[in-house]
């Protein structure tokens, strides 16, 4: 695989962690440098281990890990979506964003179901060692930097827009769930 496939691999890979970090931040107000590096480093973790753990254990839980990836990744999004909605609409506190470490590892294990998936898929195509290691790093690069920017630009829209950006975000997370469950996406 060339470098320029590489890096489409990893970007088309790391975009819901983008969606999810923008539409999750609209409820953040204000946040360090240092917080947004943190939970973009934790996507990228996350997003990079379930790559290489489905690679890892290739073939032997392919089949389950097809059937309960869309699901997990479903109900994860509609919990943090649903959430959102209904705090944005009764005004209370609001918790489901990325502010709280907990939301943020949700946050990272709903976008990152899929890459989980594709390591298997990637052991059974008959990939490398070398070449998941390489594609790995990428994906980090680009998980990192997507997510980063995700955060950005959800607290400006947030600050903006409010309770709209708030409900909108969270009707964003629910269908990026039935995108996901789906198989759209």
């Amino acid at each position: 695989m060339d470098f320029l496939a590489v890096q489409f691999f990893a970007l088309s890979l790391c975009a819901d962690c983008f969606a999810v970090s923008a539409c999750s931040s609209v409820t953040v107000r204000k946040a360090s440098h240092l917080h947004i590096l943190a939970v973009s480093l934790l996507f990228a973790v996350v997003h990079v281990g379930l790559l290489l753990a489905g690679w890892s254990v290739g073939g032997l839980f392919a089949v389950i890990l097809q059937k309960v990836s869309r699901w997990v990744g479903l109900l994860i999004l509609l919990y943090v979506g649903g959430t959102m909605i209904w705090e944005a609409i009764r005004g209370k506190e609001r918790m489901r964003n990325l502010s709280g470490w907990g939301n943020v590892l949700l946050g990272a294990l709903a976008t990152s179901i899929d890459a989980l998936a594709v390591g298997v898929s990637l052991y059974m195509e008959g990939e490398s060692g070398q070449a998941i290691l390489a594609k790995a790093a990428v994906l980090f690069f680009w998980t990192v930097l997507s997510v980063g920017a995700g955060i950005a630009g959800g607290m400006r829209i947030g600050k903006k827009w409010g309770l709209v950006a708030e409900v909108l975000g969270g009707i964003i997370l629910i269908t990026l769930g039935v995108l996901i469950f789906s198989g759209i996406l």
